[in-house]
C-alpha cells in the first residue's frame, strides 16, 4: 500500500472508489488498522471515493516517540488531506477515530461535508484505567491486552457465532506495535473534548452499539446533546466495533446520512 509524507511522518493509506466522486475518509480505532473498515467498502465505493489511513503508530504508518495528543493526531489527518490534494470530505471515525473527528470538526470545519462519530466519547470518565493497560503492554507486549480488548469490542453472541472474524480482528490487534499503542493510550487518557463540542456546526451523525461497554450509549448521548442538530443511532446487538459486528445496520444508517449531506 502507498505511503505519503504528512505532518512529518509516513502515513499508510488506501484510495478506492470512482475517481472524481465525493470523498469519504475512514479513521480507525486504537489497536487496529484501516482494514477494520473492510465491511463498509463494497457499499461506500459504489458511490464515493474512499480514503482509509492508519493512524500514527498503527498499521503501516510510522511510529514516533510518545506521548501523542489529539491535537497531533488531528493535524496528521488534515496534513494527509492536504498532501493528497483533497479539499473536502465526509469524515467517519470510530472510537479513537471519532475522538479525532470531534477535534477535526472544530479545527478544520472547511474540510468537512459531514462528520460521523462512532462508538466514541468526548472524555474518558475513568482515565486511570489506561495506566493499567499501558503497564500491561510495557511488561507483556500487545499480547497482554488482546483478550480484554476482544471482550470489550464484541458481544458474547459475536464471539460464539463468528470466530473467523474475531480471529481476523485479533490478528489486527497483535499487529499493532507496542510503542504506538502506548503513545495513543496516553492521548486517550488525557483527552477531554466535551467543552468544545458546542463549537461543531458540521452535520454530525453519532452511531453507537447498544451493548458497547467501552464507549457507552450514554457517552454518545452526551455528544448528541452538545452538538446542535446532530443525529444519534443506537444499533442493537452490537458492542464497540459496531461496524464489524452489525455491518448491514451500520452501513444503512451511514449511507442514509451521507446521502442526505
Amino acid at each position: 500500500m502507498p505511503t505519503i509524507q504528512a505532518n512529518g511522518i509516513n502515513v499508510n493509506y488506501s484510495l478506492e472508489g470512482p475517481t472524481g466522486a465525493t470523498m469519504v475518509t475512514l479513521s480507525n480505532s486504537l489497536l487496529s488498522n484501516y482494514a477494520m473498515w473492510d465491511a463498509q467498502m463494497s457499499v461506500l465505493t459504489k458511490k464515493y471515493r474512499v480514503l482509509r489511513y492508519d493512524t500514527r503508530g498503527h498499521g503501516g504508518t510510522e511510529v514516533t516517540p510518545g506521548p501523542y495528543s489529539f491535537e497531533l493526531l488531528t493535524e496528521d489527518v488534515y496534513a494527509l488531506h492536504q498532501a493528497l490534494g483533497i479539499e473536502k470530505t465526509h469524515f467517519v471515525g470510530l472510537s479513537m477515530g471519532g475522538m479525532i473527528g470531534q477535534l477535526l470538526a472544530v479545527r478544520h470545519p472547511e474540510l468537512l461535508h459531514s462528520v460521523t462519530l462512532c462508538d466514541t466519547t468526548s472524555k474518558m470518565p475513568h482515565p486511570e484505567i489506561w495506566d493499567g493497560r499501558i503497564e500491561a503492554a510495557q511488561s507483556g507486549g500487545v499480547e497482554a491486552v488482546v483478550e480484554g480488548t476482544l471482550e470489550r469490542w464484541f458481544t458474547p453472541a459475536m464471539h460464539e457465532g463468528n470466530p473467523d472474524e474475531i480471529a481476523r480482528i485479533a490478528a489486527m490487534i497483535r499487529g499493532t506495535k507496542v510503542e504506538g499503542f502506548i503513545a495513543n493510550c496516553q492521548a486517550i487518557k488525557a483527552m477531554d473534548q466535551t467543552g468544545i463540542l458546542k463549537e461543531i456546526t458540521t452535520p454530525t451523525l453519532i452511531i453507537v452499539g447498544a451493548e458497547d461497554p467501552a464507549t457507552t450509549p450514554d457517552m454518545s448521548r452526551i455528544i448528541h446533546a452538545e452538538i446542535e442538530g446532530s443525529e444519534l443511532a443506537i444499533l442493537p446487538n452490537a458492542s464497540h466495533l459496531a461496524n464489524v459486528e452489525q455491518p448491514q445496520a451500520f452501513n444503512d444508517v451511514l449511507m442514509n446520512f451521507l446521502s442526505a449531506h
